[in-house]
């Protein structure tokens, strides 16, 4: 099996730690156990510091190597929230907290990270600091940009960061990446049409605000087709609509929610130019008003060209040039590891996670067959990026 043969042998305490912090799941910032649980174990595998409540809520571990010429950290991540979704599978280790799961993996992300924690507190095979972050609230809570805003970077010296995650249908000891764009910037909105209640019988005494709302859906399908270069990647989505309560009266109000999300900065605020003006347009051409609120962002995530190479290398090296994907596609999903990205040079990787169902999904669960190949590429990103002297 192409991973570090250490890691293989204590394979089974990775599961056992994944499957327990699965069973516990817990939302955004309030990760008070699961952040707790990983501080013992890396306290218990040796760290030489511990430091916990950066960013809220989030941990780091920092492992010194044996060597002394070097002081430079690297730094790698781990996201521990959950997702409010009800699990449907009755596994053994399902989750105990009703209407909360693990569906995106980030149990199995924190486990492996564990993992390599473990094994580079007991070999230490390197020159300078390696630097585990474990991060609250990726999911729509920014936890990564709350970890860099609390000094994470400057205060444990950070000049490189790394992050991964599973990809449900990538075979297990595969591996994905590109440089640039990986990965969505992502904004939400919110619409208020506001319009003139009424009768459903006299339209000609309303202003139809249901109508209204209509056509603005319609419009906004033309952002993408027809403000967007058909070159670049952008999504807009309206996935929300608030009106009325009666079959027979027309709503003063409609409410809109959805997202909007693109591969680079300049076509993610074109987009927001493109639909405020659609929003007020449309909805004073049938007398009503509309305003838009964009809320809940992340930033296109971007990999750096250099630490993308060094991420893809490490990898080939690790389970052979044959299994990395070095252009892959880019997922328009977003990630709050965006923020560490723009503050330093670094990189994200997508691991096989083999045959389960989508991330998200109620039924989803992380393969722990693929934990081993996880944590081996983050001791071997610290041992090629800080290698020992002579």
């Amino acid at each position: 099996m192409p991973v570090i043969d250490r890691i293989a042998a204590f394979a089974d305490e990775i599961t056992a730690w994944r499957r327990d912090l699965h069973a516990h799941p817990e939302l955004l910032f309030d990760v008070e156990r699961t952040a707790g649980f990983v501080a013992g174990k890396l306290r218990d595998f040796g760290c030489d510091a511990v430091a916990t409540g950066i960013g809220r809520t989030g941990v780091v571990g920092l492992i010194r190597g044996r060597g002394h010429a070097s002081n430079r950290a690297i730094g790698l991540r781990a996201d521990m929230d959950a997702l409010p979704i009800r699990e449907a599978r009755d596994l053994p280790h399902r989750s105990t907290v009703l209407g909360r799961m693990h569906a995106c993996g980030h149990d199995g992300h924190t486990a492996m990270l564990l993992g390599a924690a473990r094994y580079l507190a007991e070999t230490r095979d390197f020159d300078g600091t390696a630097v585990m972050i474990f991060q609250p609230a990726e999911e729509g809570g920014g936890g990564g940009e709350a970890m860099v805003n609390d000094g994470l970077m400057e205060r444990f010296g950070i000049e490189s960061v790394y992050g991964l995650h599973n990809v449900p249908g990538l075979p297990i000891g595969r591996f994905a990446i590109r440089p640039g764009p990986i990965m969505a910037s992502t904004d939400r909105f919110t619409i208020t049409i506001r319009g003139r209640g009424g009768h459903a019988a006299l339209p000609q005494l309303a202003v139809d605000t249901v109508l209204v709302a209509s056509h603005v859906i319609v419009a906004l399908q033309s952002v993408v087709s027809r403000s967007v270069d058909p070159l670049h990647s952008a999504v807009v989505s309206v996935c929300a609509l608030e009106a009325g309560e009666a079959f027979n009266v027309l709503p003063d109000r409609v409410t809109l929610r959805g997202t909007m999300r693109a591969l680079s900065g300049e076509v993610r605020e074109a987009m927001k130019a493109r639909i405020d003006a659609i929003v007020t347009d449309v909805a004073r051409a049938f007398g009503a008003s509309g305003a838009i609120e964009f809320g809940g962002s992340y930033p296109v995530t971007e990999n750096h060209p250099a630490e993308a190479t060094f991420m893809a290398d490490v990898a080939a090296g690790l389970v052979g040039e044959a299994q990395v994907e070095r252009n892959v596609a880019p997922l328009m999903a977003a990630e709050d590891f965006s923020y560490m990205l723009a503050h330093r040079p670094g990189a994200y990787i997508f691991m096989g996670n083999g045959d389960s169902a989508g991330l998200h999904h109620p039924e989803y669960d992380f393969n722990d067959e693929a934990a081993p190949y996880g944590a081996s590429l983050w001791a071997r990103l610290i041992e090629t990026g800080l290698p020992m002297a002579g």
